[in-house]
């Protein structure tokens, strides 16, 4: 039991830093757990290490919040909640930012439990179909998100740019090696399309702040209650499909007939993107459990050992949740600190790590990449094009890869 216990708290405090420091993600840490299984497994026993694996994919989807907003850059999971975080952090708000994200990412995984019996014992019967479909669904949502754009020509470029290098990154990834062997193309890839312009931007502006202050939630507890609620259906949907990820499920939020949803509401739109975070998380895990299929690296770890109970991963992922939430909650009062400091210096020195980890991980391909996502990135900026349109790179390869036209 000590072991278990052990093992939760040593994810939650790796999902920790992998959620606050730019640029890493759970599935690094997945892969030095997995390399180190034997030593590990001494001090926490396998169940200990799956324990472990899931806790750290619980705690990331609440603290990566911290430097969406504080910081602008993303991961794989926040890169179309960065701009509203952000925005609302300039405008002095930045507290209520990141609490409304641990919020919405609470909420998510109550959400997610039950809705993880219905994974777990209905959706299985109906993989085949769900498998076929796949494709039609892509297509569709980005087609509407196209479609409704205020300046749809511009979208469809943006889009189909995006695609290509997404095409060309991922058709490749086998050159992305760095000083630990394979690397993750998302890293260089989603930090130029959604990162790296930010912190141009930065350096070349000056930043004016409005004076940091937390005065509640401007939300009711309806909001709220919906926005999860919207968010975790959104998450529940990219949890069990092949291919999708917490980006995709943050495009389909941000489709709004009137365009533009994720700035119109931006407090909605950020319980909703943290709700589906957390929620695909879960609901990945039953999909692991009842298909046996790996929706993140974090799993593919933990498929690896032979698979503990599931009521004892949960438990573990229920533990994770609240410590999370506490753990963001008091991380969101960095925004008063991040405010005072001198900015340009600021986003230098995490333009720096950013180039650092992609070239220790991913090698010269990484740098190629990162060099030509920044490129891609640059353009919704010039174009006045909201850079949703950029999730190109994710959505446009897994469409064609499932109606048979690209292999990966």
């Amino acid at each position: 039991m000590l072991s278990l216990l052990l093992g939760t708290l040593a994810g939650v405090l790796l999902g920790a830093i992998s959620g606050l420091v730019p640029g890493l993600h759970t599935n690094t840490f997945a892969g030095i757990v997995s390399a180190a299984a034997v030593p590990l497994s001494f001090v926490f026993g396998v169940e200990g290490i799956c324990c472990l694996l899931v806790a750290s994919m619980i705690v990331h989807t609440f603290l990566d919040a911290v430097p969406a907003a504080f910081i602008g850059v993303p991961d794989a999971d926040t890169v179309l909640s960065v701009l509203p975080a952000h925005q609302l952090y300039l405008a002095g708000n930045g507290e209520e930012a990141v609490r409304l994200c641990a919020l919405g990412s609470l909420w998510g995984f109550v959400y997610a439990l039950p809705l993880f019996a219905a994974f777990f014992f209905v959706l299985p019967m109906f993989q085949a179909e769900i498998d076929w479909a796949i494709g039609l669904v892509i297509l569709t949502a980005a087609g509407l998100l196209i479609v409704f754009s205020k300046t749809p020509a511009w979208a469809l470029l943006l889009f189909f740019a995006s695609g290509m290098l997404g095409i060309f990154s991922m058709r490749f990834s086998y050159f992305a090696s760095g000083a630990f062997g394979a690397g993750e193309v998302l890293l260089p890839l989603l930090t130029g399309l959604f990162g790296i312009p930010v912190l141009l931007h930065a350096l070349r502006a000056e930043t004016v702040f409005a004076e940091q202050k937390f005065s509640g939630l401007f939300v009711s507890k309806k909001e709220v209650l919906t926005s999860s609620l919207k968010g975790t259906a959104a998450g529940a949907i990219v949890g069990w499909l092949p291919g999708f990820s917490s980006g995709t499920a943050n495009a389909l939020l941000a489709f709004h007939k009137s365009g533009e949803y994720e700035k119109r509401k931006p407090r909605k739109y950020l319980i909703a993107t943290s709700a589906a975070n957390t929620a695909n998380a879960v609901l990945g895990l039953a999909a692991l459990y009842a298909v046996g299929r790996m929706r993140s690296g974090t799993l593919a770890a933990v498929a690896e050992f032979p698979l503990p109970n599931i009521f004892l991963l949960l438990a573990a992922a229920g533990a994770a949740a609240c410590l999370g939430y506490l753990l963001t909650v008091i991380f969101s009062r960095a925004g008063q600190y991040a405010s005072r400091m001198n900015q340009r210096h600021l986003s230098a020195a995490v333009l720096v790590f950013l180039i650092l980890l992609t070239a220790v991980f991913c090698g010269p391909f990484g740098l190629m990449l990162l060099v030509l996502a920044s490129a891609v990135g640059w353009i919704p900026a010039k174009l006045g094009v909201p850079r949703i349109y950029c999730m190109g790179a994710i959505m446009l390869p897994v469409m064609l890869f499932s109606f048979g036209l690209l292999q990966l």
